[in-house]
């Protein structure tokens, strides 16, 4: 099981994808956008992700009720839905360019796509794939817009549960999309690891048959990679140039040198895991010389009997194995031998 993006294969064979989120960390400059595609290059993601929207297709410019955000914890507390997605939405005639900075820099570049007018667009500008946010892991139509293209689809999956989940998916295959990554997704912004579960990640690979892999909302390298270790083939973070320069975004999202972090980390624990493994490995059989053998620990001569005194188990290994002390204490020595001689079969 594994699914092709462009030049990079998804699977457990391979090393994971990691996926540098823009979202709104532009903070409404295409320069710094560009030197977000840049510094993602750089720190070795494989892909750069944006969201595709404008306020109008998200909401309505209203500051009232539901559509003003009023609980204390929310990190975007004080603003209306509408305000928010002015300030956070990347300005469509940006895409094109940087979609080819980052196919220039060797970076998938793909968006989440919020309508059926984003798929248009991003399909105009040949995207290779398309992520599913969490939050529309339930808007079915837009699933089948998606999946009507045909290419590869990356699904957060935060609050759904599975019932949701098998409509989502089993929507998505029916209407053309072969090709489904799962993203295990905590929908909190940070996020916490106690509230995270990555348990789920293999549990959710077999009840969907399909390629799993994390968005992760918490802050450092730790959830990401333990998920690394529980099969997870892609890993998401938010990413900014300085989490001081402010964003919608910012306070959740990797700075480089953490992204950097997150490449080499990640392909670490992937590579740990290699396989169900026992007895020394080939770069281990030098050290099977440093293990406890039996030695006669003092000069003796032909007669002798070993005892618990000049017989002990000490390194290095040359000698017989330790479970043999038993059977050789008693035994008389048919040669003389000096201290420092491995115990052998051939000496009693």
């Amino acid at each position: 099981m594994s699914v092709a993006i462009v030049d990079k294969t998804i699977g457990m064979s391979y090393k994971p994808i990691i996926i540098a989120e823009m979202s709104g960390n532009h903070n409404q400059s295409l320069e710094r956008a560009m030197a977000i595609v840049e510094a993602a290059a750089k720190a070795g993601a494989h892909a750069l992700k944006l969201q595709t929207y404008t306020a109008d297709t998200m909401t309505l410019d209203l500051d009232k009720g539901a559509f003003h955000i009023e609980d204390s914890e929310n990190l975007w507390q004080g603003n209306s839905l509408y305000k928010l997605y002015q300030q956070a939405y990347t300005p469509w005639e940006w895409h094109k360019p940087i979609f080819e900075r980052c196919k220039e820099l060797g970076l998938i570049g793909f968006s989440t796509p919020f309508d059926e007018t984003a798929v248009d667009f991003l399909e105009s500008l040949d995207v290779p794939c398309y992520k599913i946010a969490s939050f529309e892991n339930t808007d079915l139509p837009l699933i089948r817009k998606v999946a009507s293209t045909g290419k590869p689809m990356i699904i957060s999956t935060g609050m759904a549960t599975v019932a949701e989940l098998d409509e989502t998916v089993r929507v998505a295959r029916e209407s053309g999309c072969s090709e489904v990554i799962l993203l295990k997704c905590t929908s909190t912004y940070p996020a916490t690891s106690d509230n995270t579960n990555i348990l789920t990640i293999p549990h959710m690979r077999e009840l969907f048959d399909c390629e799993v892999g994390l968005s992760d909302h918490t802050m450092g390298l730790g959830v990401a990679v333990a998920s690394v270790a529980l099969g997870a083939t892609v890993i998401e973070k938010h990413f900014t140039l300085s989490r001081a320069d402010g964003g919608v975004d910012s306070a959740f999202s990797m700075e480089p040198y953490e992204m950097c972090q997150l490449v080499k980390e990640t392909e670490h624990a992937w590579q740990a895991l290699g396989r169900v493994a026992y007895g020394a490995t080939e770069k281990e059989k030098a050290s099977l010389q440093y293990r406890r053998s039996l030695y006669i620990v003092e000069d003796m001569k032909a007669g002798d009997t070993l005892t618990r005194d000049n017989l002990r188990a000490i390194r290095p290994g040359l000698g017989l194995p330790p479970k043999y002390v038993d059977i050789l204490i008693g035994k008389r020595l048919n040669q003389d031998v000096s201290k420092g001689t491995p115990a052998s079969w051939d000496i009693v």
